[in-house]
């Protein structure tokens, strides 16, 4: 039997060997897929503990909870249910909001720390049950049918959608990644030694929950709602949930199967990452890493090999380094038999909680890449604008804008806005001399690193905007789109989220330990370090205020790291009174207008974090530590409630590091016994808003 191959590591990073290995197929120690030979930016410019597991700071600071996935919902008010939120506002001015808290130091506990005058408490873990009647979780004896009905493994995103006006009553919906067997079964040896069971146990830990959740007394702390009956409930697994595929590739040849002949449903979703709340009272979530599930690419024709290998799927071996062995469950996992399948994943997926009986469904029209996520502003004009990030080294950030306009209390007709519209992909430049952009991280000159950009059209409607590609190729290998009109290759663009009280917009660029090494594309002002294992955050203002436009200026307002060290930028704040950060992953909001960061994988050696910062006025770059996650874990998530009292974050892959077992866990947290993935909500003690 073959046997699993040495875990690799992420190359220049900090993540665990083990994380490397289960959530991406070791995707830093392969080739960048993107292979092109558009320039790159400077090419442009020289051409033009107990159940609660919670610590809180003592008088040396304190520390806070960390999420990936924010969504423009957080602060969009909800209307009567089922149609739980209210046009997505306009972007509104007003004095922005301070921050209050006492930053926490960095540590390397195994719990979950937040400041003095703050609480938290677990909502939700992995197995605990979802669907009405679901059995209570037993490690020795999992089943698919159990963890079909149970909370999923390794929770990222989190959005909670409000019913009506109720500041008490909510859905929690959940992306579940991906899985890590070594930490979810007792004696597993490797992946090649799981059981055709093991393997569907894993499929259905993968996918989404849907759970309705309820205000404790009225604080800002919230538990599941216990009931005989649970309507909307729902686990959404990659192992049997029926997808309808929308939009203009629904029906044409790239996505058509032997199980599937007129390519129009898909069974499953892969490896949800990060996601958003639209203003009509649904979620978006993306599809990322979806490349590691798949095997037999070296069966497939000459012809489709390149387009497989700009999506990181491996065509030289029948198996990669990194199979997940899910072909021996489901034969559609197999390209030699299914070369298709993998076309059917990749998308923004849109679930309507509101509606447990409504399938979820894939949109077309908004591209197929290794989606981190989506969120959406309601634009002047009334269409609906999706900004997303591809989360690859040397890859993209894209906008797509609807044909349609939103109507303010017709869900119905909003529920169509994704699936028609124009996509477009950002070309930006800088504005500095290039011998200033030295790959160290200092200032150029003007003292910013600042420029502008373009939205390159790819496809609008049913017509194409790139020669020699279709729509549906357009859409299909959007990836390859982007590199024909010679889009910007940036530093793993993965959460971009618009503020709905100025507008502007903010991508997480979360490190590039290859940027100007070797033969690999060097640095430009918008990428402005060499070997970029800290990453940054990308500001982009559009044009007028016109977020259907096609121009924007843009600058980074932080540039990640120790404070201490010169290559390091908080906005010109005063970096001795600011928290390290490194490794950006997702931002979010609250209602002051006050802009949140999780941490995906800190390069400083503590443990990954929840970070908060005003975006506007004097204290813009005054960046805090709000919270840190246990030993081994990343911070996802984050959501802000609209009334500000509770921050909610997903702790996702606790103890994953290298040897760890069930039997031997490197963390404990949150029960004491071994590591299980959770949501957890934070609250001020007095009631007060978070952060504010």
């Amino acid at each position: 039997m073959r046997r699993l191959l040495p875990l690799l590591g992420h190359s220049g990073g900090s993540r665990d060997a083990m994380t490397c290995m289960y959530r991406c197929g070791n995707a830093c120690d392969h080739p960048a897929p993107n292979t092109s030979d558009n320039p790159y930016l400077g090419d442009v410019v020289n051409a033009s503990m107990s159940r609660r597991g919670v610590m809180r700071a003592g008088a040396a600071g304190a520390l806070v909870l960390g999420v990936s996935g924010a969504t423009v919902g957080a602060a969009v008010p909800a209307t009567a249910a089922p149609a739980p939120v209210a046009a997505g506002p306009a972007p509104k001015p007003g004095k922005a909001g301070k921050i209050s808290f006492k930053a926490i130091p960095p540590n390397t506990l195994d719990n979950l720390v937040v400041p003095n005058g703050y609480d938290s408490a677990v909502v939700i873990r992995w197995g605990d049950p979802v669907v009405a009647g679901a059995p209570e979780f037993d490690l020795g004896r999992q089943t698919a049918k159990r963890q079909s009905q149970q909370f999923g493994y390794n929770n990222d995103f989190v959005g909670v959608l409000p019913f009506g006006n109720s500041n008490d009553r909510a859905l929690l919906v959940v992306n579940h990644e991906y899985t890590n067997e070594n930490l979810m079964f007792p004696g597993f040896t490797s992946l090649d030694a799981l059981s055709v069971e093991q393997i569907k146990i894993a499929m259905a830990a993968h996918g989404m929950s849907v759970v309705e959740i309820e205000r404790v007394g009225r604080t800002g702390q919230w538990k599941p709602v216990e009931s005989r009956r649970l309507p909307y409930n729902k686990r959404i697994t990659a192992l049997e949930t029926v997808f309808k595929l929308t939009g203009p590739v629904a029906g044409t040849p790239a996505v058509k199967t032997k199980a599937d002949p007129k390519g129009q449903w898909v069974i499953g979703t892969l490896n949800n990452c990060a996601g958003g709340v639209t203003p009509w009272g649904t979620v978006l979530s993306g599809e990322e890493n979806f490349n590691q599930y798949f095997v037999g690419g070296d069966g497939v024709t000459e012809a489709d090999k390149p387009k497989l290998n700009r999506y990181g799927i491996t065509t030289t071996a029948r198996y990669p380094s990194d199979s997940r062995k899910w072909e021996r469950a489901q034969e559609r996992f197999d390209l030699a038999k299914h070369p298709n399948e993998a076309n059917r994943f990749g998308w923004i997926v849109e679930v309507d909680p509101f509606d447990p009986d409504a399938p979820p469904r894939k949109h077309t029209a908004m591209g197929r890449f290794k989606h981190e996520g989506a969120n959406v502003i309601v634009a002047k004009s009334g269409h609906v604008v999706a900004y997303m990030g591809d989360d690859e080294r040397f890859d993209y950030l894209y906008k797509f804008v609807s044909e349609k306009k939103y109507r303010p209390g017709d869900r119905k007709h909003n529920l169509t806005l994704l699936e028609s519209g124009t996509l477009y992909v950002a070309q930006v430049t800088g504005d500095s001399p290039a011998a200033e952009i030295d790959g160290t991280g200092k200032l150029p000159s003007d003292g910013a690193f600042d420029g502008t950009g373009k939205w390159i059209k790819l496809v609008s409607g049913n017509k194409s905007f790139v020669p020699g590609m279709t729509v549906a190729d357009i859409l299909t290998y959007t990836r390859l789109a982007g590199d024909k009109v010679l889009a910007t290759k940036m530093d793993r663009p993965e959460d971009v989220q618009p503020s709905l009280r100025t507008g502007k917009i903010y991508a997480a660029m979360t490190n590039n330990t290859n940027r100007a090494v070797g033969t690999n594309p060097g640095v430009d002002e918008a990428n402005p370090r060499s070997a970029n294992k800290h990453g940054h955050i990308f500001e982009i203002t559009e044009n007028k205020g016109d977020h259907t436009g096609e121009s924007f200026t843009w600058t980074l307002p932080i540039v990640c790291g120790d404070p201490a060290a010169a290559d390091t930028y908080f906005g010109g704040y005063d970096k001795t009174a600011v928290s390290p950060i490194s490794c950006p992953d997702n931002v979010a909001f609250d209602s002051a207008g006050n802009l949140w960061i999780s941490t995906d994988g800190n390069a400083l050696g503590t443990n990954d974090g929840l970070f908060a910062t005003p975006i506007e006025g004097s204290e813009r770059g005054h960046l805090r530590q709000f919270l840190t996650v246990p030993r081994g874990a990343e911070t996802c998530g984050p959501f802000i409630t609209g009334d500000d009292r509770s921050v909610f974050v997903a702790v996702q892959h606790p103890g994953e590091i290298t040897g760890a077992t069930v039997e031997k866990p490197v963390s404990t947290w949150p029960d004491g016994d071994y590591a299980k993935p959770s949501v957890v909500v934070s609250w001020r003690l007095d009631g007060g808003p978070i952060g504010s």
